[in-house]
């Protein structure tokens, strides 16, 4: 009898679902994108050809340019990493006053997993949801949980798991996961 009692309270309150137990996955948090690595950025040196292109942020979180070497890129936005080649710039005595923009190319790719019709890795788009995220997998299958899904996402170093809404914001380097009914 009490093994019955918790089923049936298990599934009154949802957490027998898959992913039933997941917190809430926090919200993204707001101000500019912070590069990661597997983001390809577009440096743009007024007047300096050798250090102007597109250059991938390593996995040690650094994008490789001419004349500079290695500079640090992660956890850094566009705007910071421009002033930060800048001040390199200056600092190697190459340039006197150096004009330096930095933009997004290439975001990391975002993952898709579960019940879509093709799972897979996909370029992330600003503004992608976790329902535009499924779509671009091929939509979802007809066994697929499409209220919700799980996410893994990771902020400064730190992996958190949690459950988001169709409508959640999705981020460069998520894995999503779409759960599968059980009925």
């Amino acid at each position: 009898m009490r093994l019955l009692a918790r089923v049936v309270l298990c599934l009154l309150a949802g957490a027998c679902a898959p992913g039933g137990g997941l917190p809430d996955l926090p919200p993204p948090s707001p101000g500019a994108y912070r590069l990661g690595p597997g983001d390809v950025v577009r440096v743009i040196t007024f007047g300096e050809d050798a250090t102007t292109g597109e250059f991938r942020v390593d996995d040690s979180g650094a994008i490789a340019l001419p004349l500079i070497g290695a500079v640090q890129a992660s956890g850094l936005s566009t705007r910071a990493l421009a002033a930060s080649v800048a001040a390199l710039l200056q600092h190697e005595n190459l340039l006197r006053a150096p004009s330096v923009v930095a933009e997004v190319t290439a975001y990391r790719p975002i993952f898709v997993l579960g019940e879509v019709s093709k799972p897979g890795q996909y370029a992330y788009q600003p503004g992608m949801t976790v329902v535009t995220a499924a779509a671009v997998a091929g939509g979802f299958t007809y066994r697929a949980i499409e209220d919700y899904s799980a996410v893994v996402r990771t902020l400064d170093g730190v992996v958190t798991e949690g459950k988001a809404t169709r409508q959640s914001l999705v981020q460069p380097g998520d894995v999503i996961t779409i759960f599968e009914r059980r009925f």
